[in-house]
């Protein structure tokens, strides 16, 4: 059985129905399909989670079903091939472009026989010239959840050629592992992919080094860890790792870090040296973490002292000509983005929000009971992923996973919460504590056009408090009716309540 020609085939019958070519969960699930791979053992393959493949794999069917005029699921998928010991097919697809009638045939030859490998196929067919990717520096993520809209909106952000993307979210709100599942999708864009952490707060000169070294090297060929292609080639894992001996030249592992060059140089070395290859290739740049490069104890989106320069090549990447993206992922905004968003041509910031129903399957995954309690868990939680998940183990491990245990008590139970939720407030100023805690005292969502007489705060530095902490994302906003008005989160409430920041 030629896995290369069911999927052609299958390319084919899904462009005529819907004008789009197989997706690369798609075509994992063809290729499990006919090596008897499950669901979950897909979902771990394409870090998805079984949920979205079953769906994913249920409009497939579907497709395939019209396309082949006959019944076809994910049981029959191969008794249909191997109907008889060779089965010719012969499909007519008839496509409507630019308004003439085009007429593709197809021959499909299924024989009984094991699935072999694509590389060992007679005649192998030239394929695309594949991007190289360096994700390195991206962690490995288990599961993802259902986020179809953010998906798209990225997609198509990349599509318009958008230049700088930020991705804003609190910690374990999905950042990373919805950049990880939207870089298969969009990967054939690119020449070359490169994912960096900036957890270690490195100096913008040594970024833009290990940068320039890995995309310098963009006119070799054959990468050793190819990304998922279409056409029969060999898939490989979705996440290749680094393999091409370019060693980060900044530390890992705890050693001491260096001082930050004040002034890196603009030249072909610098940040100059980087837009000459943006302008020459089409690249996708990831910075993870950006938060760390921004000072604690002061308004958001103000960097550590000789760390300014990151707000210089964020901007001219922002406004120099050229076709690549730069994403960053942050808990806070830098405060540059702000201005550059007046040109959506350019910077685009998704705010990234918590999972709706979709988290129900957390509570399935930890067994909790009392489903009609969950939707009240999603809202106590804001859907924030990995909080869901830590509250779920919680429950399960001291309620027998009966939710209404749980919520039996007067306050919020953190839990290990408190140390996420810490390392936010760690980083913020003293008019932002005290703002938190007068939100947190307040019983509803409350109006800021007066400052409050019990805050030792002017007017001017309260409102920049509230500007802070919405580009913190700490504080909601509300509206109702022609009225703006702002509340906090019941979790970072609790949490402020508990700790006792300020006695507003």
């Amino acid at each position: 059985m030629d896995i290369a020609e069911v999927l052609t085939l299958a390319d084919d019958l899904i462009f005529a129905k819907t004008g789009k070519h197989l997706d690369y969960v798609q075509e994992a699930i063809l290729r499990g399909t006919l090596q008897d791979t499950t669901y979950t053992q897909i979902a771990q393959e394409v870090y998805s989670s079984p949920s979205h493949v079953r769906n994913v794999g249920s409009e497939l069917w579907k497709i395939l079903s019209k396309g082949l005029k006959k019944d076809i699921t994910k049981n029959n998928f191969r008794a249909v091939l191997e109907n008889g010991i060779v089965y010719n097919y012969q499909s007519t697809i008839v496509e409507h472009i630019t308004g003439e009638n085009i007429t593709v045939n197809k021959n499909l030859n299924v024989c009984r026989e094991k699935v072999r490998s694509p590389k060992t196929r007679q005649n192998p067919q030239p394929t695309a010239k594949q991007p190289r990717i360096d994700l390195d520096d991206a962690p490995e993520i288990s599961t993802f959840f259902d986020r179809t809209s953010e998906l798209t909106t990225l997609e198509n952000w990349i599509s318009s050629r958008t230049r700088l993307i930020s991705i804003l979210g609190l910690s374990g709100m999905g950042k990373t592992a919805l950049t990880l599942q939207l870089i298969p999708q969009i990967q054939q864009e690119f020449d070359c992919i490169i994912w960096r952490s900036l957890h270690n707060a490195p100096p913008l000169a040594s970024l833009q080094t290990d940068i320039i070294k890995f995309l310098s090297q963009q006119q070799e060929t054959n990468p050793p860890n190819p990304p998922l292609s279409r056409g029969g080639e060999e898939i490989q894992p979705p996440y290749p790792r680094r393999g091409e001996g370019i060693q980060p030249p900044y530390p890992r592992g705890g050693e001491e870090i260096q001082p930050p060059s004040l002034s890196p140089p603009l030249s072909k070395g610098g940040l100059g040296g980087v837009i000459d290859y943006l302008r020459s290739h089409r690249c996708l740049i990831v910075l993870d973490d950006v938060q760390t490069i921004f000072s604690s104890q002061q308004l958001a989106g103000n960097y550590q002292p000789g760390y300014e320069n990151y707000g210089t090549f964020f901007k001219q990447i922002s406004e120099s000509c050229h076709n690549s993206c730069l994403i960053l992922l942050s808990w806070e905004k830098p405060r540059e983005i702000a201005a550059l968003e007046s040109h959506p041509k350019n910077c685009q910031t998704l705010q990234l929000n918590g999972l709706g129903e979709s988290a129900r399957e957390i509570f399935t995954e930890k067994g909790l009971a009392e489903s009609e309690n969950w939707s009240k868990l999603i809202d106590i939680y804001r859907g924030n992923p990995l909080w869901l998940n830590i509250v779920s183990a919680a429950i399960q491990d001291l309620f027998s996973g009966k939710i209404s245990d749980f919520l039996f008590y007067d306050s919020l139970v953190l839990g290990d919460l408190e140390y996420l939720l810490h390392q936010h407030f760690q980083r913020l100023s003293d008019s932002e504590k005290q703002v938190m805690s007068w939100l947190a005292n307040q019983n509803k969502p409350v109006e800021i056009s007066k400052k409050p007489a019990l805050l030792e705060l002017s007017p001017s530095e309260f409102l920049k408090a509230v500007e802070s902490l919405r580009r913190r994302l700490l504080i909601e906003k509300v509206q109702k009716g022609d009225r703006t008005l702002f509340t906090v989160q019941p979790v970072i409430a609790e949490y402020i309540k508990t700790n006792i920041l300020y006695q507003c």
